[in-house]
Protein backbone atom coordinates (compact mmCIF):
# COMPACT_ATOMS: atom_id res chain seq x y z
CA UNK A 1 0.00 0.00 0.00
CA UNK A 2 2.57 2.73 1.07
CA UNK A 3 5.72 1.30 -1.17
CA UNK A 4 8.15 4.40 -0.11
CA UNK A 5 8.49 7.50 2.17
CA UNK A 6 10.20 10.48 0.64
CA UNK A 7 10.58 13.96 2.99
CA UNK A 8 12.43 15.88 5.54
CA UNK A 9 13.26 13.76 8.54
CA UNK A 10 11.91 15.37 11.46
CA UNK A 11 13.33 13.26 14.02
CA UNK A 12 15.35 10.07 14.41
CA UNK A 13 15.76 7.89 17.31
CA UNK A 14 17.76 4.26 18.06
CA UNK A 15 15.32 2.30 15.94
CA UNK A 16 12.68 4.49 14.33
CA UNK A 17 12.33 7.86 12.53
CA UNK A 18 9.20 10.60 11.74
CA UNK A 19 9.34 11.56 8.44
CA UNK A 20 7.48 14.60 7.13
CA UNK A 21 5.71 14.28 3.92
CA UNK A 22 3.73 17.10 3.14
CA UNK A 23 2.62 17.94 6.39
CA UNK A 24 2.10 14.66 7.38
CA UNK A 25 4.75 12.90 10.45
CA UNK A 26 4.69 9.40 9.28
CA UNK A 27 6.42 7.42 12.39
CA UNK A 28 8.84 4.31 10.55
CA UNK A 29 10.57 1.32 12.27
CA UNK A 30 13.80 1.18 11.17
CA UNK A 31 16.55 -0.98 10.17
CA UNK A 32 20.11 0.37 10.99
CA UNK A 33 21.49 0.62 7.76
CA UNK A 34 18.16 2.44 7.13
CA UNK A 35 18.69 5.09 9.60
CA UNK A 36 22.15 5.82 9.25
CA UNK A 37 20.91 6.84 5.90
CA UNK A 38 18.73 9.56 7.48
CA UNK A 39 19.61 13.20 8.86
CA UNK A 40 17.51 15.27 10.64
CA UNK A 41 16.35 18.46 8.80
CA UNK A 42 17.51 16.67 5.93
CA UNK A 43 15.31 14.92 3.07
CA UNK A 44 15.44 11.27 3.17
CA UNK A 45 13.42 8.64 1.67
CA UNK A 46 12.81 4.59 2.55
CA UNK A 47 11.46 1.65 1.14
CA UNK A 48 8.17 0.70 3.29
CA UNK A 49 6.77 -2.02 3.84
CA UNK A 50 2.99 -1.80 6.03
CA UNK A 51 1.94 -4.35 8.54
CA UNK A 52 -1.95 -3.84 9.20
CA UNK A 53 -2.94 -5.59 12.79
CA UNK A 54 -6.43 -5.09 14.48
CA UNK A 55 -5.39 -2.50 16.58
CA UNK A 56 -2.78 -0.96 14.54
CA UNK A 57 -0.79 0.09 11.34
CA UNK A 58 3.02 0.37 11.69
CA UNK A 59 5.31 0.98 8.91
CA UNK A 60 8.81 -0.33 8.66
CA UNK A 61 11.39 1.33 6.61
CA UNK A 62 14.61 -0.31 4.63
CA UNK A 63 17.65 1.10 3.30
CA UNK A 64 16.37 -0.60 -0.38
CA UNK A 65 13.92 -2.77 -1.79
CA UNK A 66 16.20 -5.65 -1.58
CA UNK A 67 16.03 -5.12 2.34
CA UNK A 68 12.35 -4.99 2.29
CA UNK A 69 12.05 -8.40 0.36
CA UNK A 70 14.10 -10.56 2.92
CA UNK A 71 11.84 -8.31 5.48
CA UNK A 72 8.84 -10.00 3.53
CA UNK A 73 10.18 -13.51 2.91
CA UNK A 74 11.26 -14.11 5.99
CA UNK A 75 8.28 -13.77 7.64
CA UNK A 76 6.47 -16.96 5.73
CA UNK A 77 8.52 -18.69 8.27
CA UNK A 78 6.03 -19.92 11.12
CA UNK A 79 6.74 -17.78 14.12
CA UNK A 80 8.28 -15.19 12.38
CA UNK A 81 6.71 -12.01 12.69
CA UNK A 82 7.42 -7.94 11.91
CA UNK A 83 9.47 -7.88 14.94
CA UNK A 84 11.41 -10.61 14.43
CA UNK A 85 11.90 -9.90 10.76
CA UNK A 86 13.44 -6.60 11.98
CA UNK A 87 16.00 -7.78 14.38
CA UNK A 88 16.83 -10.58 11.90
CA UNK A 89 17.85 -7.33 9.63
CA UNK A 90 19.26 -5.42 12.27
CA UNK A 91 21.71 -7.89 13.23
CA UNK A 92 22.57 -9.67 9.81
CA UNK A 93 22.85 -7.49 6.77
CA UNK A 94 20.41 -8.79 3.82
CA UNK A 95 23.28 -11.41 1.86
CA UNK A 96 24.30 -12.57 5.52
CA UNK A 97 21.35 -13.51 6.39
CA UNK A 98 20.49 -15.10 2.72
CA UNK A 99 24.41 -17.05 3.42
CA UNK A 100 22.71 -18.14 6.95
CA UNK A 101 19.46 -20.09 5.93
CA UNK A 102 21.47 -21.50 2.83
CA UNK A 103 24.56 -23.06 4.47
CA UNK A 104 22.03 -23.62 7.41
CA UNK A 105 24.20 -22.02 9.56
CA UNK A 106 22.01 -21.73 13.18
CA UNK A 107 24.51 -20.69 15.06
CA UNK A 108 24.35 -17.08 13.58
CA UNK A 109 20.45 -17.10 13.52
CA UNK A 110 20.66 -17.44 17.34
CA UNK A 111 22.60 -14.55 17.40
CA UNK A 112 19.22 -12.40 16.64
CA UNK A 113 17.37 -11.77 20.33
CA UNK A 114 14.54 -13.95 20.30
CA UNK A 115 15.50 -16.87 18.06
CA UNK A 116 16.57 -19.89 19.85
CA UNK A 117 17.71 -23.24 18.63
CA UNK A 118 14.90 -24.61 17.89
CA UNK A 119 13.42 -21.78 16.09
CA UNK A 120 17.06 -21.40 14.06
CA UNK A 121 16.58 -24.84 12.74
CA UNK A 122 12.78 -24.71 11.97
CA UNK A 123 13.53 -21.08 9.73
CA UNK A 124 16.13 -22.81 8.24
CA UNK A 125 14.13 -25.65 7.19
CA UNK A 126 10.80 -23.44 6.15
CA UNK A 127 13.07 -20.96 4.35
CA UNK A 128 16.18 -22.77 2.52
CA UNK A 129 14.87 -22.79 -1.42
CA UNK A 130 12.91 -20.36 -0.85
CA UNK A 131 14.93 -17.39 -0.54
CA UNK A 132 17.32 -15.87 -3.09
CA UNK A 133 21.18 -16.76 -2.67
CA UNK A 134 23.33 -14.46 -1.41
CA UNK A 135 25.14 -12.57 -4.48
CA UNK A 136 28.41 -11.05 -5.28
CA UNK A 137 28.70 -7.33 -6.31
CA UNK A 138 29.47 -8.07 -9.72
CA UNK A 139 26.24 -10.36 -9.77
CA UNK A 140 27.60 -13.70 -9.60
CA UNK A 141 25.98 -16.52 -7.08
CA UNK A 142 27.88 -16.56 -3.84
CA UNK A 143 29.04 -20.65 -3.29
CA UNK A 144 27.38 -21.96 0.01
CA UNK A 145 29.20 -24.66 2.25
CA UNK A 146 27.15 -27.82 1.50
CA UNK A 147 24.83 -29.06 4.73
CA UNK A 148 26.74 -31.83 7.26
CA UNK A 149 26.90 -34.86 5.60
CA UNK A 150 28.44 -36.85 2.74
CA UNK A 151 27.33 -35.16 -0.39
CA UNK A 152 23.63 -34.75 -1.43
CA UNK A 153 22.19 -37.88 0.44
CA UNK A 154 23.91 -35.91 3.60
CA UNK A 155 22.62 -33.15 2.57
CA UNK A 156 18.91 -34.08 2.77
CA UNK A 157 19.07 -36.05 5.70
CA UNK A 158 20.37 -33.37 7.87
CA UNK A 159 17.49 -31.53 7.25
CA UNK A 160 14.99 -34.18 7.22
CA UNK A 161 16.57 -35.20 10.89
CA UNK A 162 17.08 -31.50 12.02
CA UNK A 163 13.28 -30.69 10.63
CA UNK A 164 11.70 -33.63 12.90
CA UNK A 165 13.34 -33.04 15.60
CA UNK A 166 12.71 -29.44 15.59
CA UNK A 167 9.07 -30.70 15.54
CA UNK A 168 9.25 -32.82 18.61
CA UNK A 169 10.71 -36.20 17.54
CA UNK A 170 13.71 -37.74 19.38
CA UNK A 171 16.90 -37.81 17.82
CA UNK A 172 16.96 -41.81 17.89
CA UNK A 173 13.41 -42.01 16.19
CA UNK A 174 13.97 -38.81 13.72
CA UNK A 175 17.44 -40.78 12.42
CA UNK A 176 15.15 -44.25 11.95
CA UNK A 177 12.90 -42.29 9.85
CA UNK A 178 15.18 -40.49 7.64
CA UNK A 179 16.86 -44.27 7.16
CA UNK A 180 13.00 -45.02 6.18
CA UNK A 181 12.80 -43.00 3.36
CA UNK A 182 16.48 -42.81 2.17
CA UNK A 183 15.21 -45.24 -1.07
CA UNK A 184 12.99 -42.06 -2.08
CA UNK A 185 16.28 -39.85 -1.76
CA UNK A 186 17.14 -41.44 -4.82
CA UNK A 187 14.13 -40.25 -6.82
CA UNK A 188 13.83 -36.77 -5.65
CA UNK A 189 16.30 -34.02 -3.85
CA UNK A 190 13.15 -32.33 -2.38
CA UNK A 191 13.47 -32.42 1.21
CA UNK A 192 9.61 -31.27 1.89
CA UNK A 193 8.92 -34.43 0.45
CA UNK A 194 11.03 -36.59 1.89
CA UNK A 195 10.42 -34.36 5.33
CA UNK A 196 6.71 -35.66 4.91
CA UNK A 197 7.33 -38.90 4.18
CA UNK A 198 9.34 -39.56 7.29
CA UNK A 199 6.36 -37.81 8.96
CA UNK A 200 3.86 -40.68 7.89
CA UNK A 201 6.37 -42.76 8.66
CA UNK A 202 6.68 -41.93 12.81
CA UNK A 203 2.70 -41.80 12.32
CA UNK A 204 2.29 -45.55 11.03
CA UNK A 205 4.85 -46.57 13.74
Amino acid sequence: MIAFLTGRVAARGAGSAVIDVGGVGMSVQCTPSALSRLHVGETGTVATSLVVREESLTLFGFADDDEKHLFEQVQTASGVGPRLALAMLSVHSPDALRQAVAAEDTAALTRVPGIGKKGAQRIVLELRGKIDPPVFTDGTLASVPAAAGTGAHGAWRTQVVSGLVNLGWSAKDAEAAAAAVASEAEETADVAVLLRSALRTLSRA
